[in-house]
């Protein structure tokens, strides 16, 4: 069996709150809390690649995952160490072989619908139709389970708004749940973690040996994200092999046209027990009875 190294990856978490001051509605000055947002400049090999507006919580993660979700790493053993410095607000990757045509590779850039990114590079639409995504399904009770797993998850949202969050579930187990100021950022940060999992809970931070340089495998698990169903967050979850999304938010008609396209099953507006689903049907196994009785219209 072949073994690889993982990536020597930092711990630079930084503080993800902050107390302010504020004024209400009723004139009186009260304290509140914001989430913290800072500048993380990435270097891959000592070339300035690109700069992520993050809150800062897994920044090696998100920088990782950035990486793979951008197709210029292959393999998680291609990247040496990943080294993040919040003192230069910076991150520096090194990688074992170098990456082939990076100047190329990055030279297109495409403004993103999301915050906290700002821009990814051009072609991710290219190897869509490569994507073969497992046979999986959803129970409609499983799909209310995730919902309200979010629902009473503790996070920086309900202390500060201002923030997504993302989460990968198996069932109706959560795996992960990153937040981050940007959706594209909390999606990057959970393909990082997936990357050096290999079905191991804990991060490792260190060269430790592994028996296998695969990602965690995505075709048992549901992701979750708090932000609409956007063309790049589809394309991003089917990268990472996941072939049910879960958004409390919509979906937009890009969005759809991949998710139909790779047959993947996307879910919107799942709040409560009311959700619309978008494509791939037949990978919901539906449960009315769990939904309560239909409302009638008074005439």
């Amino acid at each position: 069996m072949t073994r690889v190294e993982l990536p020597r990856l930092t711990q630079a978490l930084a503080p993800l709150t902050r107390e302010v001051m504020v004024v209400n509605e009723w004139g009186e000055a009260v304290s509140s809390t914001i989430p913290c947002e800072r500048a993380l400049t990435v270097y891959v090999d000592k070339r300035e690649l690109v700069t992520l507006m993050t809150l800062g919580g897994h920044p090696e993660l998100l920088v990782l995952g950035f990486l793979r979700n951008q197709r210029l790493v292959q393999s998680v053993d291609d990247i040496e160490s990943i080294t993040v410095d919040w003192e230069v607000g910076a991150a520096a990757v090194k990688t074992r072989r170098g990456i082939d045509n990076i100047e190329e590779r990055t030279a297109k850039r495409v403004v993103t619908t999301g915050c906290g990114q700002g821009s990814v590079f051009g072609g991710l639409m290219d190897d869509v139709d490569r994507i073969v995504l497992p046979k999986a399904t959803l129970l409609q009770s499983e799909l209310y389970s995730i919902v309200n797993a979010i629902r009473v998850q503790e996070s920086v949202y309900k202390a500060a708004g201002s923030v997504h969050g993302c989460a990968l579930f198996q069932g109706d187990e959560m795996l992960v749940f990153i937040e981050d100021v940007g959706r594209h950022n909390a999606i990057d940060t959970i393909a990082g973690w997936m990357w050096i999992q290999n079905e191991a809970p804990a991060l490792s931070t260190s060269c430790a040996a592994r028996p296998s340089g695969e990602s965690m495998s995505g075709g048992d698990k549901v992701f979750y994200t708090t932000g609409r169903l956007t063309s790049e967050m589809v394309i991003k979850a089917a990268q990472m092999g996941v072939p049910i999304v879960v958004s409390r938010s919509g979906i937009t008609e890009m969005g759809l046209e991949v998710a139909q396209s790779v047959g993947l099953c996307a879910i919107g507006r799942a709040t409560n027990k009311r959700f619309l689903c978008y494509s791939a049907f037949e990978r919901l196994q539906l449960q009315p009875e769990l939904a309560g009785a239909r409302l009638r219209a008074v005439a």
